[in-house]
């Protein structure tokens, strides 16, 4: 890749990464260990906070791409620029609505068992970063 599509598809993926570790694997699991905080308050919170990281998310992955599709990228690159795309694109259109159907059940008052589409998305998120970190690395290296 050119040097300054290298450089701006690192950085993008880098801040991507970030986010996902930050809300994903920090946030999300600790706000329901906070004093006070309730499934309801819970799930209100975290519908907020990941409207927000996806709607940030596919506008980092339109950058990326851009950045990739002007840089002379290696196969790597392009390869690892889809992957992550498709599993942000399959988490927004195959989770998302199901958690949401489910967390308005919730906020309705139903008490439901646990949910295993959670698991589903954390899979996807896991291979995501995965996905991030091999991209970012190969960005900056190829």
């Amino acid at each position: 890749m050119n040097a300054g599509a290298a450089a701006t598809a690192g950085a993008v993926t880098f801040v991507w990464l970030g986010m996902v570790l930050a809300i994903s694997f920090i946030e999300a699991p600790l706000k329901f260990r906070a004093p006070g905080v309730t499934i309801p308050i819970g799930l209100g919170i975290g519908r907020l906070v990941f409207r927000a990281l996806n709607l940030t998310e596919a506008a980092l992955a339109l950058v990326l791409i851009v950045a990739v599709a002007t840089g002379s990228p290696t196969t790597a690159v392009i390869v690892l620029t889809a992957v992550s795309a498709c599993l942000l694109a399959a988490q927004l259109a195959f989770v998302r609505p199901r958690l949401n159907r489910r967390s308005d059940r919730v906020l309705a008052g139903e008490d439901l068992p646990r949910s295993t589409a959670h698991l589903y998305y954390v899979a996807l998120e896991s291979a995501k970063v995965l996905a991030l970190i091999a991209l970012g690395v190969t960005a900056l290296t190829a």
